[in-house]
């Protein structure tokens, strides 16, 4: 693979536009993409490796769950249990 040049094309996990998308490389540190600019939205952010940021802190969830548990018990452990899977929908013999 060559070595990236500014103002390249490459794809990358845009926050704002929350997909992958086109990005031109804005700056280079050692050798590598240290900021790009998104051509849809043209937000400059950091290069993410087309990595997208990691869901909600569990320690959030934890306390919602612990609230919602003070408010009603029997909502909480609803919350708590797995979903049901739903039926397909297929034709009508």
């Amino acid at each position: 693979m060559r070595d990236v040049r500014l103002g390249d094309e490459i794809d990358d996990y845009c926050v704002k536009c929350r997909r992958i998308t086109n990005h031109l490389v804005v700056s280079i540190l050692n050798r590598e993409p240290a900021k790009v600019r998104c051509r849809t939205c043209y937000h400059e952010h950091d290069y993410r490796r087309e990595e997208a940021p990691p869901k909600k802190d569990a320690k959030k969830e934890a306390l919602f769950k612990e609230v919602l548990s003070s408010i009603d018990p029997a909502a909480a452990e609803q919350d708590a249990a797995p979903k049901k899977a739903t039926k397909a929908r297929g034709k009508k013999s």
